[in-house]
């Protein structure tokens, strides 16, 4: 709710029905002065009409005090100040009533109908009095002045009052309308601020879900590779000098690559960071035009990052063989290039699967295959029972157990299939049909 609305929420603490204090104190006010001017009135009235005085002033003060309740009742206290038009009372009930009528949340026929009553009362009684003062000889005016006299009173009486109400009703229905309508758009921009927030967090923990399964293929492939270099060179550091060099030269140009990959990463976050504190200062009323910005510079950078692709799978098999595995690398139909992220999830895929073979069957001859269909692109990675049971075990190489959940998703999400478990044999194969579009 704005501060108008709690404002107004706020105010609504006068007693009965009056909506303030001091709503309730000026109709008390009015109606004093009403009863008051009703019961001077009141005598007058009581001589022509032949009743005592005191009957007179009473029905004056009681017929004036019904202004109190103009707004819980407002026909009811014009209906009364016609009644006792004739009487010549009730000139101030009549004018504030009228005025209280017309602002009120009555429908039009019936402020038109009392309204003309009201005017129809005022003249007659009107042209009643000016016609008699006329005929004691009290006005020596021309027969003209009686109906002049009848109407110019009348719609001054009636005419001022209905206007003023008309005006201040709908200025009021206006300012209600006004109101409302920003307390409407204060809760529309609060939800669109939660939703905002929700779809923030949601990108934000899809963010952190893709970083954390790059940070895992890449480590982990590298990693693997270095340890099993590292254990080769262990174990020829002595028997065969060349051998161990070539190793320990692999070994550090595997670290290098690793260390490469990570600072991309990092440097990815880093701006990322920066992306975000700037968007936390963002004006709620700039939400669409900042998330449009966000999304679209989003996607330029993410077109700039350079990721791996199919070209380099032959490189990445080299390296596996180079760490001492028996793999074969066969590719079938026409090779094609594809989207960035398609051939950047197949060549994942082929590294995860390869890192899966170093680390749970490290010796065991592994077949790569790659097939080029028409509207999609298939890989499957398939390795033989190990030769040595404890292999695995000898080169200490710890499983964090997210390599088959960060594939899957990856393929999940371009809208593939994605099938791993063993084999007959006693090996392992993993298998993935991405679509090329």
């Amino acid at each position: 709710m704005t501060a108008t609305g709690e404002e107004h929420a706020r105010a609504l603490t006068g007693p009965w029905w009056w909506a303030r204090w001091r709503s309730a104190a000026l109709d008390g006010s009015l109606a004093l002065v009403s009863a008051v001017e009703c019961g001077a009135e009141g005598i007058p009235f009581a001589r022509d009409a032949g009743i005592p005085l005191s009957v007179g002033i009473v029905f004056g003060l009681i017929a004036g005090s019904v202004l109190l309740v103009r707004r819980k009742w407002p026909i009811a206290v014009v209906l009364v100040a016609i009644a006792i038009t004739p009487a010549q009372m009730g000139f101030l009930m009549g004018i504030v009533g009228l005025y209280t009528l017309a602002a009120c949340e009555l429908p039009r026929r019936i402020i038109a109908a009392l309204a003309g009553m009201s005017l129809l009362g005022t003249m007659i009684v009107t042209f009643v009095r000016v016609r008699q003062d006329m005929a004691r000889g009290d006005l020596t005016l021309g027969d003209w002045f009686v109906p002049f006299a009848s109407i110019t009173t009348s719609l001054g009486l009636t005419a001022p009052p209905v206007l003023l109400g008309l005006y201040v009703g709908a200025r009021r229905r206006l300012m209600e309308s006004l109101r409302e309508r920003a307390d409407s758009l204060e809760r529309e921009l609060q939800l669109l601020a939660e939703r905002a927030e929700e779809r923030a967090e949601w990108a934000r923990n899809e963010e952190r879900t893709r970083i954390a399964r790059e940070m895992h293929d890449v480590v982990a492939h590298r990693v693997s590779l270095m340890v099993v270099h590292a254990a080769a060179l262990q174990a020829v550091a002595r028997k065969d000098p060349e051998k161990a060099v070539k190793n320990a030269a692999l070994v550090g140009d595997m670290g290098r690559q690793a260390l490469t990959e990570l600072r991309e990463m990092l440097g990815v976050l880093r701006s990322g960071d920066g992306l975000e504190r700037r968007a936390v200062s963002v004006p709620l009323a700039a939400v669409k035009v900042a998330a449009a910005e966000a999304a679209s510079k989003a996607a330029a950078e993410e077109a700039a990052v350079d990721g791996p692709c199919l070209s380099e799978l032959e490189e990445l098999v080299g390296q596996s063989a180079a760490a001492g595995m028996v793999v074969a690398l066969s590719v079938e139909g026409e090779v094609r290039s594809y989207a960035g992220e398609v051939e950047q999830t197949a060549y994942r895929v082929v590294q995860e699967a390869l890192t899966n073979v170093h680390k749970h069957a490290a010796g065991a001859k592994t077949h790569v295959r790659l097939a080029h269909r028409g509207v999609e692109i298939a890989m499957q990675v398939e390795n033989e029972p190990p030769p040595e049971p404890g292999s695995a075990s000898a080169a200490r190489l710890p499983s964090g157990g997210n390599g088959l959940l960060g594939m899957r998703e990856r393929v999940l999400a371009l809208g593939g299939v994605f099938v791993s478990g063993p084999t007959d044999a006693g090996g392992f194969r993993v298998s993935a049909v991405i679509p090329a579009t």
